[in-house]
C-alpha cells in the first residue's frame, strides 16, 4: 500500500511531519491493505494564511484492487485531528465496504 502526500502551499509538508503520518495511516489501515492499493493524501487550509476554526482539511481517497477508488474528508482545527477524523471516516468505508464483498 503506497501512500502519497499532497499539501497546499500554506501547510508545511516537512518530511518528518509527512513520515509520521505515512505511518500512521498505515498502523491504523493495516488489516485492509490486501484491498488498497494507494492511499492520496490531500492537505489543505481552507482560510489560507488567515485565521478562522475548522479549517484545516484532509481528503482521503483510497485506490482499492479491481474498485473505484473512495474518498472521505475531515475538516477541523488542526492537521493532526483532520488527518485523525479523515483515517477514522476512511476505516468506517472500508469496514462497510469490504464487509459486503465478503458477504457475497
Amino acid at each position: 500500500m503506497k501512500i502519497q502526500f499532497n499539501t497546499d502551499k500554506t501547510i508545511s509538508g516537512n518530511e518528518r511531519k509527512q513520515e509520521y503520518f505515512t505511518d500512521l495511516i498505515a498502523e491504523e489501515l493495516d488489516r485492509f491493505k490486501t484491498h488498497i492499493t494507494r492511499i492520496e493524501v490531500h492537505l489543505a487550509d481552507e482560510n489560507g494564511k488567515k485565521e478562522g476554526k475548522n479549517t484545516i482539511n484532509c481528503l482521503l481517497e483510497a485506490r482499492l484492487a479491481g474498485r473505484k477508488p473512495i474518498a472521505v474528508s475531515s475538516l477541523n482545527d488542526t492537521v493532526e485531528q483532520a488527518i485523525s477524523g479523515a483515517i477514522e471516516k476512511l476505516r468506517i468505508s472500508l469496514e462497510s465496504i469490504i464487509g459486503r464483498l465478503q458477504n457475497h
